[in-house]
């Protein structure tokens, strides 16, 4: 059966279950408990789908959505005892899917699964566009509580229609260890990832994969609360690793833990291109990490980045707006100093605090900085332990005594530092000059070479000329 009447026959709401529709690499998909078909090959093939069998034009105008249905129809089919054992490959092209939950289905009545895997081509060989009628509550991937261990890789995700959300992740317990390798985001979303439940949405882990678009809350969000479950339920969202990312975006928050949680982003680069539209929960304002505080129980709180290059465009981007109560944010070799040189750099205030008498422990080791760190003590009147350390770092814009700050410019007495280096001597990276220290005198200029033919004697004209005598200088008056 050719292509075009396979896809003709999905469209029309037929489900055939076989050889029929399906081209032999992926006929064995269909092959499982109840199918009253013997189970072909235990090779690999026997364990992929690919959408293209199954109808998906991949040209970016015909409508792909039944193909990826009908793919995600298969894989659930083929799970045997709480495992997935199915592959779902997608070629190169651009798949246009325009139904919400078309490429994971994972809702209720099935039961916990673990495996699956989706499989492209490359970032930006293998392109899924969402479209679908409305943007707001539009995901392209939901788990309420029925798989781990999902894995995605080599593909990339755009947002069609603006407000759209890539994956929507409810858990008690089951919804975990999620794996996106060499990925990209693009287009304009709400959430990229919003995570929900009472229990346990944790192990995920993003590597090699870009983050680019927009997004009108966070590419990744904790404890979305739109189950009315009571607040302090939102505790256990543990291990999130982001490996070699490269983090450039246009506007909108990268991570947002409001309920704590163990984060670790290793290498890369993160850019924030752009300015946020003015919005009433954000301002214009765009922060890479934020971890606002709610009302929640004393879970975890740790935040640990290594290894990468910030820069800091515009004085509305932020590298980390902390208000956790308690925990650790730790900063590794890590540099934000690429745009030091523009004017409204000394002034920006690109890592923010909210600390009090547990914290949380803030340390900076071996980092490059620019502006000014802010810590805002949140009323405590109680005088405050050492809360945050900066080990030989290079403070780009001013003295340690002017860097850390709270209360407007007042110096922030519970920040402490070792072996930094401050930035006022530091060469401008444009001229590879050393600024001037205020109240220095300016050097004087270097004595010209004395003329072979005695002080006070013009030097030789190399045409035989005679120079002219040199004209005494002027004497300034003397200042009123």
């Amino acid at each position: 059966m050719s292509p075009v009447s396979r896809r003709q026959l999905l469209r029309g709401g037929v489900t055939l279950l076989g050889a029929t529709v399906l081209t032999a690499h992926s006929a064995s998909a269909a092959s499982g408990p109840g199918s009253g078909r013997a189970p072909a090959s235990a090779g690999l093939l026997s364990r992929v789908i690919n959408v293209r069998d199954l109808g998906a034009v991949g040209d970016g105008r015909a409508d792909d959505t039944a193909a990826f249905e009908y793919a995600y129809t298969l894989a659930a089919a083929r799970v045997s005892r709480g495992i997935g054992r199915t592959v779902i490959e997608i070629p190169p092209g651009e798949f246009l899917i325009t139904r919400p939950n078309a490429l994971l289905n994972g809702a209720a009545p099935q039961h916990p699964v673990n495996g699956l895997r989706f499989s492209g081509a490359g970032k930006r060989m293998t392109t899924l566009v969402f479209r679908p009628p409305v943007g707001p509550g539009s995901y392209l991937c939901r788990n309420e509580n029925i798989w781990s261990n999902l894995a995605f890789e080599r593909i990339q995700f755009r947002s069609a229609t603006p407000g759209a959300s890539f994956f929507g992740s409810y858990s008690t317990g089951q919804a975990q260890d999620y794996r996106f390798s060499e990925c990209e985001w693009m287009g304009e979303w709400e959430y990229g990832i919003s995570l929900d439940g009472t229990d346990t949405n944790s192990e995920m882990r993003w590597e090699a994969c870009r983050v680019g678009g927009a997004y009108r809350k966070a590419f990744l969000y904790s404890g979305v609360t739109g189950r009315g479950q009571d607040p302090n339920d939102q505790d256990q969202f543990l291990n999130y690793w982001f490996t070699d990312m490269k983090v450039e975006y246009d506007w909108g928050n990268f991570l947002e833990f409001p309920y704590g949680g163990s984060i670790t982003c290793r290498g890369g680069s993160y850019i924030i291109t752009g300015t946020r539209p003015q919005s009433q929960e954000y301002g214009t304002t765009s922060t890479f990490f934020r971890f606002p505080v709610a009302r929640h129980h004393d879970s975890v709180q740790r935040f640990h980045a290594q290894d990468i290059r910030f820069e800091v465009r515009n004085p509305d981007a932020r590298v980390i707006d902390c208000a956790w109560k308690s925990g650790t944010v730790h900063f590794s070799d890590c540099d934000d100093t690429g745009l030091a040189f523009k004017d409204f750099a000394p002034e920006a205030r690109p890592h923010r605090y909210v600390v009090g008498p547990r914290g949380p422990l803030v340390r900076y080791d071996s980092c490059q900085l620019m502006g000014r760190h802010e810590y805002r003590t949140d009323g405590a009147r109680e005088a405050l332990p050492t809360l945050a350390r900066y080990d030989m770092c290079l403070l780009r814009s001013h003295p340690q005594e002017e860097f850390a700050v709270t209360d407007g410019t007042a110096q922030a007495a519970f920040v402490s530092f070792v072996d930094c280096l401050d930035g006022a001597g530091a060469p401008d990276p444009l001229t590879d000059r050393t600024p001037a220290v205020p109240g220095d005198a300016p050097s004087a200029a270097p004595a010209a070479p004395a003329s072979p033919a005695g002080p006070g004697t013009a030097p030789a004209d190399p045409s035989g000329t005679a120079s002219p005598a040199p004209v005494p200088a002027q004497t300034a008056p003397p200042a009123a």
